[in-house]
Parts: structure tokens; C-alpha cells; sequence
């Protein structure tokens, strides 16, 4: 029979640093009993080292008698935000995969990406994002999103959802009411959208609907202000009653698992601070709070929680619908028949599989856009034409924490031509007329490169634009480029996909799934 104690711990996530279990990590498992773990780019290694980890939390639990595994998830959304390392495929985030215009291919690489997380020991995956980006500001969204259309994301976002169900994954429809027409991260402060509820309707609420209609395992709320719904000024959406159980429980009828995003983000801990929010948001109405990273804000939260049920602040039946949501998720999905206890641990071959390999290919073939061509692709060159090359200088976005291969635009021009000249920013280039065209790869914010931009138009140079993450930011480059092309990602394969089609060695099929003006 499960103890309050249980009850209240296996609605929490927590994370930890390091690649292997802490002793704290260990004291959350077995005293506070909580049953989900939270994984970053900080807990990831190997493949070997990925599997070894998940398994050694899933033996704490056994050993502590939990009644199911934990859950284990991990911000895996391709693209841009993408946790796992070296030794597992790369494959396209949303608004690449909604460049494609085939949901098919969000469905495909749903699969695969939750064949390799399942592999892995991760059964539960913190995507589909079904933001609306129609906000081109948008700084924490972006390219994160499908596209600016409610319709394509619906539809991608089913796809890429029944994807990953399929392969056994819990999924996680984020971030709800909608983070897409921000211009405020969240991480940093409280963003308010105004809109009222018909347009919140008609735009934000739409995929959400759909997936939920479509059986959503999850839904992760964001720590956005709508004043439409929620009248008072200092509450987001992770804290609101009126949003959380009078929007998404009772006026759209979703009965399933709602967690929250983060509660260190400063939107909750500058304000009324993580501990007393997980209070606030299991009385709105959630069911899973996140607390990534500190342990001391971890137990804090756990003993607040259990003060709250004490003294009668927080009604036991709120815990109890939470616990049987959270319970009803697990036996669905996971089964310690399931987990390799005993025994030596072996890598599935499905990590970093040709069939992996080749479908993520495929799909970068279909998503890198061309989005404008002066008549100068394909570019023929001859054994003569000398090329400029302007690297990328890459700026991590919050959400990001990979590091990305230096000199990567280089290498991949290499392949089509020998005669490749590298710009440096202190070097004189007094004959810049010589060169038959500049491949200049840009990544937002890097207004960095509009000097060397202006002075290549200045002397009649052909320019060509890889936008190698925000495709907005083509709208922002001076008039006279020859060619932009936009591959959503600073990925190998899709950098790879725009300079075969610049060289006319390889095509790209995508279509923009947002308005650029150019």
C-alpha cells in the first residue's frame, strides 16, 4: 500500500550532475521515493555510459521496492536541442522536419528516435513542441517549433507524437497554452501573451487539442502570463488554477498526466521561489514537478509539499488524482521485465544504425531550402575558381549546451572544390574581385559577418547565405545576396545537404514553413 511519502515522490523529476548515481541521487530514490529522473548533456556519454546510467537508477529503484520503473526523460527534440552525444544518430529537429511538408517523415523519425532512447533506458521523451512560432523575435522557440501554420504543427506534431508511441516512449506535448508568439524567454523572465481566448483558440491551443484528441501520454505547461485567463499579473501558467484545471482539465477535457517545466527557471524561482511554486502548481492542478538541477530546492520542494498536505493546505485528493494519473501513465509503459537487471550491459545495434543513418539523410534532403537563387545555383566552378569560405561563429541559444565541429562549412566545400580560401576577420583582403563566389555560413546573432558581407557586394561577389539555424535571419541580411539557403540546424548532414545543392551535386526539397520577407 503506498504511504503519502510515496505518493508525493513519485510526483516529482530531478536531476543530477554526472554520469554516474549520486549519493544524493540515491537518498531521492530511496527516502523521498521519487520516481522520475530528469537526464542532460551533463549526465550523457557514451552510448555505453548512457545505458550503464539508466540501468544503475532503475536497480536503486528495484532495490527501494518501488512498485514501477522510474521515468527517465530527456529534452531529446532533434534539431537544436538534442541531449544525446557521440555515438547515436543525428536526426532533424521540428521545424526541419516541418520544412519537409510530410508528416510522414515526423512520424518516421519519431520511431527512430524513440527506438534509440528506449535503447538507452530513456522511456520518456520531453517533445513534440507544439508552439505556434509566429513570433520571428521568438528567442527561445524558433526553429524549435514546426512552422508558423496551427495546421502543419497539428499534424506534424500527431506524427512525430504516434512516432514515438509507437516505439514505446512517452511523449510530452509542450509547452502548454503555447510559448510560440513570445519574445521573452522564460528561462529569464515571465513572458504575457495577450491574446484573448479566441485567438488563444484558433492558433496556440490547436495542436494541443489535436495531439490530446490523438491520446497524449503528457502535457508540460509553460511559465507564461495569459492575462486573458489568469487575472492576476504574477502567475503563469505552471501556477494558475484557472489555466491548468479550468482550461486544460475541464474546458478541453484532458485527463492525463500534466507536469511542469522546469521550476528553477526564474520565472518561478525569482518570483515565489521553487519550493512554495511546487505547492502552487499541484494545487493548480499538476501532476509532475520538475526540479532539475539543485538538491537542495529538491527535497526543499518535497518537504514543502508534505508540510502542505499536514497542516491542510494542499487536499490529499490532489495528490491522490496526481499519484493515480502518474501511476496509470507508468503501467502503461514500463514493466521492469522490460529492464536488464543482472547481467552485462550490451549496446542495442539500433544506436547509430545504417537504417538510422540513411533515414535522417533522407529527411535533411527533404527539409534544407532553398530560399532564394539569383540564377547562381548550382555554382560551376572550374579548377581555377577560387572560393571564400566564412565560417559560423556559433552562439549557444539557453536551451542549447552541445558544442558544435569547428571549420564544418569548410570541410563539407572541400569535398566539391580544392580552391577554398578561409575568411579570417584580421586578415586584409585586397582582391576580393578574384573570387568566384563567398559560401558564408550565419547563425543568429552574428551581425559579426555584415562587414565582410557589404565589402563582398561592394566588389561584386557573389554571395551565398547558409543560415545554419534561424532562417528569419536571412530577412535581416544586406540587399544584393545571390543565393540564401536554409538548413534550420548547424548539423553535418543538413550543412552537408545545402553546399551539394550550391555545387549542384545534390538537391534540397524543402519549403519554408514560416514567412521570411526577401
Amino acid at each position: 500500500m503506498a504511504t503519502v511519502k510515496d505518493k508525493i515522490g513519485q510526483m516529482f523529476v530531478v536531476g543530477f550532475e554526472g554520469k554516474q548515481v549520486t549519493e544524493q541521487m540515491k537518498e531521492l530514490i530511496h527516502e523521498y521515493r521519487v520516481g522520475a529522473i530528469i537526464l542532460f548533456s551533463r549526465n550523457i556519454g557514451s552510448p555505453e555510459e548512457v545505458l550503464t546510467l539508466t540501468t544503475e537508477l532503475q536497480k536503486e529503484a528495484k532495490i527501494a521496492r518501488h512498485k514501477h520503473p522510474l521515468l527517465i526523460c530527456i529534452d531529446q527534440e532533434n534539431g537544436i536541442v538534442r541531449r544525446l552525444g557521440d555515438g547515436t544518430t543525428v536526426f532533424p529537429g521540428a521545424m526541419a522536419l516541418g520544412a519537409t511538408q510530410k508528416p510522414n517523415h515526423a512520424y518516421d523519425i519519431g520511431v527512430a528516435t524513440g527506438r534509440e532512447l528506449k535503447a538507452l533506458g530513456i522511456n520518456w521523451n520531453l517533445a513534440p513542441v507544439l508552439d505556434v512560432n509566429n513570433n520571428p523575435k521568438n528567442p527561445v522557440i524558433g526553429v524549435r517549433s514546426f512552422g508558423e501554420s496551427a495546421e502543419l504543427v497539428s499534424q506534424f506534431g500527431i506524427a512525430a507524437m504516434k512516432g514515438m508511441q509507437a516505439a514505446e516512449v512517452v511523449t510530452t506535448l509542450k509547452h502548454f497554452p503555447g510559448h510560440g508568439d513570445t519574445d521573452v524567454d522564460s528561462h529569464v523572465a515571465l513572458p504575457v501573451i495577450t491574446h484573448d481566448l479566441n485567438r488563444l483558440e484558433e492558433i496556440e491551443l490547436a495542436p494541443f487539442k489535436a495531439c490530446m484528441d490523438a491520446n497524449a501520454d503528457v502535457v508540460m505547461s509553460a511559465h507564461i502570463h495569459f492575462p486573458e485567463i489568469e487575472k492576476d499579473p504574477q502567475v503563469p501558467a505552471t501556477l494558475s488554477k484557472a489555466i491548468i484545471t479550468g482550461l486544460l482539465r475541464e474546458k478541453l477535457q484532458y485527463d492525463g498526466v500534466v507536469t511542469t517545466d522546469c521550476m528553477e527557471m526564474d520565472a518561478i524561482s525569482e518570483t515565489i521561489g521553487t519550493e512554495r511554486g511546487a505547492v502552487a502548481a499541484i494545487v493548480a492542478g499538476v501532476d509532475l514537478v520538475m526540479i532539475s538541477h539543485i538538491a537542495n530546492r529538491q527535497i526543499g520542494a518535497l518537504k514543502e509539499v508534505s508540510t502542505a498536505v499536514s497542516n491542510g493546505e494542499l487536499d490529499m485528493s490532489l495528490i491522490e488524482q496526481a499519484f493515480e494519473r502518474v501511476m496509470k501513465l507508468k503501467e502503461k509503459y514500463l514493466s521492469w521485465e522490460d529492464i536488464q537487471l543482472e547481467g552485462e550491459i550490451t549496446v542495442p545495434p539500433i544506436i547509430a544504425s545504417d537504417k538510422h543513418k540513411k533515414l535522417a539523410e533522407a529527411v535533411y534532403t527533404d527539409s534544407v531550402t532553398i530560399v532564394k537563387n539569383e540564377g547562381i545555383l548550382p555554382l560551376n566552378v572550374n579548377g581555377n575558381d577560387k572560393i571564400l569560405v566564412v565560417e559560423p561563429e556559433y552562439n549557444n541559444t539557453i536551451v542549447e549546451d552541445k558544442s558544435y565541429e569547428s571549420g564544418l562549412l569548410t570541410r563539407l566545400v572541400k569535398k566539391q572544390t580544392s580552391t577554398v580560401d578561409v575568411y579570417h576577420r584580421n586578415s586584409v583582403y585586397q582582391n576580393l574581385k578574384e573570387y568566384k563566389a563567398a559560401i558564408i555560413g550565419v547563425v543568429s546573432p552574428d551581425t559579426r559577418k555584415l562587414p565582410i558581407i557589404q565589402e563582398l557586394i561592394n566588389n561584386g561577389v557573389p554571395i551565398i547565405i547558409i543560415a545554419m539555424r534561424s532562417p528569419y535571419d536571412i530577412a535581416h541580411l544586406p540587399t544584393g545576396i545571390s543565393a540564401s539557403i536554409a538548413t534550420y540546424e548547424y548539423s553535418a548532414t543538413a550543412v552537408d545537404v545545402a553546399v551539394a545543392a550550391i555545387f549542384g551535386t545534390g538537391n534540397a526539397y524543402g519549403k519554408l514553413p514560416v514567412t521570411i520577407n526577401v
